[in-house]
């Protein structure tokens, strides 16, 4: 028996996006001065916004405290919780003008990240992290924060040495 012979054929097409985005496209690509007026104007009302919309997020994150507080047999889903809302806010502090905010989130990512077992102490540096960002919210405390930063930061690393042994 024989079989029919399949040809089979394929086409590769050209990426138009990735010459685009790469500024590799011919002629000029440019963005209007009105489009980045409007996305200027967009980010600076996000911006205005921020505290309010993080406020939001700390408040998980106290939920999310207080069940590793009350549940300590679940807390590995607490804390992986923690984790996700961590990454989240450690990518917009810094847009939004609020670097201490990315910087104590990122510290908290970092912590939260992979642990075998979760102590009462660790419970703490969790605390730890969620008051420092309050205080930085609650304070409106924008850019570097100046010495406040640098108090709030200092204190945070006080609290990391004695509670993450």
């Amino acid at each position: 028996m024989d079989k029919k012979k399949v040809i089979v054929r394929f086409y590769r097409f050209k990426n138009r996006l990735k010459e685009k985005t790469a500024g590799l496209a011919p002629g000029k690509v440019s963005i209007s001065a009105e489009a980045l007026e409007a996305a200027e104007a967009a980010l600076e009302k996000m911006a205005e916004d921020y505290p309010d919309w993080v406020s939001g997020l700390i408040v998980k994150l106290q939920e999310q405290h207080g069940r590793c507080v009350d549940s300590p047999e679940k807390r590995r889903e607490s804390l992986e919780a923690i984790n996700h809302i961590a990454h989240d806010m450690k990518g917009q502090g810094g847009t939004f003008g609020y670097p201490l905010i990315t910087t104590i989130a990122d510290s908290l990512y970092g912590f939260s990240y992979s642990r075998d077992e979760i102590t009462d102490n660790q419970v703490e540096l969790i605390k730890a992290h969620l008051d420092a960002m309050r205080a930085v919210i609650r304070g409106r405390v924008s850019g570097s924060g100046g010495e406040i930063g640098e108090k709030l930061i200092d204190g945070l690393n006080q609290a990391i040495a004695k509670y993450d042994k």
